[in-house]
């Protein structure tokens, strides 16, 4: 079950984590928005040129994002329907405020070689600053490291506080296949 953050967070500006680490991707790429929301990243990747599946539960949600050149949308509960990537390659996949732990280990399995992932969500010790609060939307200390260290070469991680752009404990990291 995904617990709902848009009145936590400001869901219309792109995160600072996610733009950092774009250009990682190979220009033009196709890229996984997984769990999009409102679409706030497949937004800013379909301006940069990028071919963006966005994939969300939510239908309304994805409207918005219907017709944008360099956008397809799939609507997909993605905690109780099976993976719809099976056997697709994107060049990246992003995932910003969504943690559904099954698919942590399919992630990878959707990167060509060379393709990046960029991932943050909230981790333990979030609750005290509001929701998610329930444990089963928070990861545990270096839980990402863990996941995809032994199959990712790690660029970047990063775990903690956070004040922007809102107090929020978060855990990010990038990854590259090799």
């Amino acid at each position: 079950m995904h617990e709902n953050t848009n009145q936590d967070l400001n869901e219309e500006e792109p995160s600072l984590w996610i733009r950092r680490f774009v250009p990682r991707i190979v220009e033009g790429g196709r890229v996984l928005d997984v769990a999009c929301g409102a679409g706030r990243h497949a937004l800013l990747l379909a301006r940069l040129g990028y071919r963006v599946e966005a994939a969300d539960r939510n239908a309304t949600a994805l409207a918005r994002l219907s017709g944008i050149h360099g956008i397809r949308t799939t609507t997909a509960d993605l905690e109780s329907e099976p993976w719809p990537y099976a056997g697709q390659l994107f060049d990246g996949v992003i995932v910003s405020r969504y943690l559904h732990r099954p698919l942590l280990p399919l992630l990878p399995e959707v990167l060509r070689p060379q393709g990046v992932l960029i991932y943050e969500t909230f981790m333990e010790g979030n609750e005290r600053f509001g929701r998610p609060s329930n444990p089963d939307f928070l990861l545990k200390r270096d839980e990402l490291l863990d996941a995809f260290s032994g199959r990712l070469q790690v660029v970047a991680f990063e775990q903690g506080v956070v004040n922007r752009p809102q107090p929020a404990v978060i855990q990010r990291i990038c990854a590259v296949r090799v």
